[in-house]
């Protein structure tokens, strides 16, 4: 006999799966996770106009950096990167977006830290071998009594969370755990492993063709 959790866990599957087919219908990212902006999509579709209090929640303002960062990333990236910080200030933990797209000079600026230049090193990846060189990425900070903390046991909450909204968090990764990093892959590049990803990447930037094209 089907135990209890197996049809839990069917019955959460095919509401994901459900989730995804209305969000694709409603031409926003189907992730099979309602968040405020399926949620602006719905009630638009069944109303019949925008709901003014879930579009005040996506483009509510945030802090001046978070908003520089956020305006920096592929405008595919920009909404989740918003709808995050929204997600876990309801989970009861407050970000701020702390890093996005950077230049290739930027990247080697950084590549340099802790080798040729002074610092610690804080990356392996130099200019063109990094998702922030490309507006797909960005690193959040956590902030607790209004002060920010480099390490916290609330990153792993949010990385959690921006999975649940179709996040890929540098929290799982293997060769370097990068806990305040989030990214999206495109959908045509999920198949690749990363060094080929990068390079398409860096073709598709050289000849000025949208990453999710």
């Amino acid at each position: 006999m089907e135990s209890y959790c197996d049809t839990l866990m069917t019955l959460s599957m095919t509401l994901i799966e459900l989730t995804k087919a209305v969000q694709q219908k409603l031409g926003v990212t189907a992730d099979g996770q309602i968040g405020p902006i399926t949620m602006q999509a719905i009630y638009e579709a069944v109303c019949g106009h925008p709901d003014a209090s879930a579009a005040a929640i996506i483009s509510r303002p945030l802090d001046e950096r978070s908003e520089r960062c956020i305006a920096s990333l592929h405008p595919q990236v920009q909404p989740l990167a918003r709808s995050l910080i929204q997600i876990a200030a309801e989970h009861g933990v407050e970000i701020r977006v702390i890093s996005g797209n950077r230049t290739y000079e930027e990247q080697n600026v950084l590549f340099a830290q802790g080798r040729t230049t002074a610092g610690k090193i804080v990356t392996r990846a130099q200019g063109g071998w990094s998702n922030h060189n490309f507006g797909l990425a960005f690193d959040i900070g956590v902030w607790e009594n209004g002060q920010y903390q480099p390490e916290s046991k609330s990153y792993r909450i949010v990385g959690n969370l921006g999975k649940a909204i179709g996040l890929e968090w540098g929290g799982d990764w293997k060769s370097i755990v990068d806990e305040p990093h989030f990214e999206v892959v495109p959908k045509w590049a999920q198949s690749l492993f990363e060094p080929a990803r990068l390079a398409e990447y860096r073709a598709r930037k050289a000849q000025g063709t949208d990453l999710f094209a």
